[in-house]
């Protein structure tokens, strides 16, 4: 990178100060590995109540002891959290953040595309979200599809590789959706000015959306009959051959199977409904509604199916299907025993989950853990790996977010951002390294390299260069 590309890097925002020097703090933590002792502070364990004045030992990556005056080992770096908040890593159940492609939006079925194939592990925004203790995302594909493409659940880790930020286990994913999204698709624009429009992509209706799903699990149905007929035939004739791999019909079988969760895009009651009937058709659950702003409509049949539903707090009425939106569907969810979440579906907004969670106590009376609960926990169940984050446990993964106050109040930030163990975001460091990449940046804008060119086509003063010294007789 050339020094005048550097400084405009730099220049760009000083917010990107901790994130352009993360790297090399993760090299040092990577060799370290150091346990890490938390030393008294106010442990939200989110499953287990607030404990008040506790020490959290993290070592090996996991959370190995939970208590007061806890012994650091030798070798621990310890952080005084005297005053401070511990809370299980943030989850976002719904987000796009890090992906350089979000929709395929050229067929109705899209499973066999993988958002895994485009995470862009140096996209800054998941610096930011690690600023607002965010650790765990479950990137979607878009909506432009009725079926969509395949998920990926990750850990923030700046710095470090796509294979290193995949979470580990996380059960695998395909995102559905419904209503309008997919619909205006058929709009017959999106082409050059003058040029023709593009063919109507099929569905153009919600009827039709209903068919494409059908038509999908009825070949998907065909397809796991064939490989069952093969498997259950194989292991008394060896000759036989096995059928012919279809990537797109295989994640659908895996949902049949119970092997992959349906996040489901949706707005309307109608719509959520059709979908929960047609899944109790084929035999297969819808593990998420995402958005469901008219879920509180539903509530009973969504408890029925055994759906989650992961939603917005307060944010409605940008399009007609949002209209029916209120801020009490969380709390009318939760009430109605569905397994709720708050997610933000914005790279933005995913560092302030803490206080859109917060408004869930003034929209349906949540208790502190409850809120808590749908940004933590209630997310880690919704992707499959609560048996290993999304609350305070002695044997699950240290991923750990420290703020300076309670982490449902608008005055709270965080202070410290730990995933598997290791700080990924430090808010001392990062106020230190901003003020060391601003001098940097002022030495480079004072290189010759970066200089104003004269009309010469060299820097003022450079060997060649016209003199600037105008004529006497001027």
């Amino acid at each position: 990178m050339s020094l005048l590309m550097r400084t405009n890097h730099i220049a760009c925002s000083l917010t990107l100060v901790g994130a352009l020097a993360a790297p090399s703090l993760h090299a040092q933590a990577r060799a370290a590995a150091q346990p890490i002792l938390i030393r008294n502070g106010t442990v939200l364990t989110v499953t287990r109540g607030t404990l008040t004045n506790t020490d959290v030992l993290l070592s090996g990556g996991k959370i190995a002891q939970i208590g007061k005056n806890l012994s650091a080992p030798a070798n621990a770096m310890v952080i005084d959290a005297t005053n401070e908040f511990v809370m299980p890593g943030i989850i976002d159940p719904h987000s796009h953040m890090a992906a350089d492609a979000i929709n395929e939006g050229s067929l109705s079925v899209t499973s066999m595309a993988r958002i895994r194939d485009v995470i862009d592990p140096t996209q800054i925004h998941i610096y930011y979200a690690l600023a607002g203790g965010v650790t765990t995302l479950n990137v979607l594909h878009g909506s432009a599809n009725t079926i969509g493409g395949q998920n990926a659940v990750l850990k923030l880790k700046w710095g470090r590789s796509v294979s290193e930020m995949l979470f580990p286990d996380a059960m695998p994913g395909i995102k559905f959706a419904l209503g309008e999204n997919v619909t205006r698709k058929n709009s017959g624009g999106g082409g050059p000015p003058g040029a023709a429009a593009p063919p109507r992509r099929y569905p153009g209706t919600r009827m039709g959306q209903e068919e494409v799903l059908r038509d999908a699990f009825m070949r998907a149905k065909d397809y796991k009959a064939s490989w069952d007929d093969y498997r259950a035939k194989s292991a008394k004739d060896k000759t036989l051959i096995a059928p012919r791999r279809d990537l797109e019909l295989e994640p659908l079988m895996e949902v049949l199977e119970g092997k992959r969760f349906v996040h489901a895009h949706s707005y309307r009651a109608d719509e959520m409904l059709m979908l929960l009937n047609l899944a109790d058709e084929f035999g297969f659950k819808v593990k998420t509604l995402q958005h469901a702003l008219e879920g509180y409509k539903i509530a009973d049949e969504i408890a029925k199916h055994g759906a989650g539903l992961s939603t917005f707090a307060d944010e409605w009425s940008y399009k007609i299907e949002a209209y029916d939106a209120i801020p009490y569907n969380v709390a009318i969810n939760m009430r109605h025993g569905v397994l709720t979440t708050i997610n933000s579906d914005d790279d933005g907004r995913a560092r302030r989950l803490n206080i859109d969670a917060a408004k869930m106590i003034r929209y349906g009376g949540l208790s502190e853990d409850e809120a808590l609960s749908t940004i933590t926990i209630n997310g880690a169940k919704q992707l499959g790996i609560d048996k290993r984050v999304g609350s305070i446990e002695v044997g699950k993964d240290a991923d750990i977010a420290i703020f300076n106050a309670n982490p449902l109040s608008v005055y709270a930030s965080v202070e410290q951002t730990i995933i598997d163990g290791e700080i990924f975001f430090d808010k001392k460091k990062d106020l230190v390294m901003r003020d060391q990449l601003a001098k940097e940046r002022a030495d480079l804008e004072k290189a010759e390299a970066n200089q104003a060119p004269a009309r010469g086509g060299r820097p003022a003063g450079a060997p060649g260069a016209p003199s600037t010294t105008p004529p006497e007789n001027h």
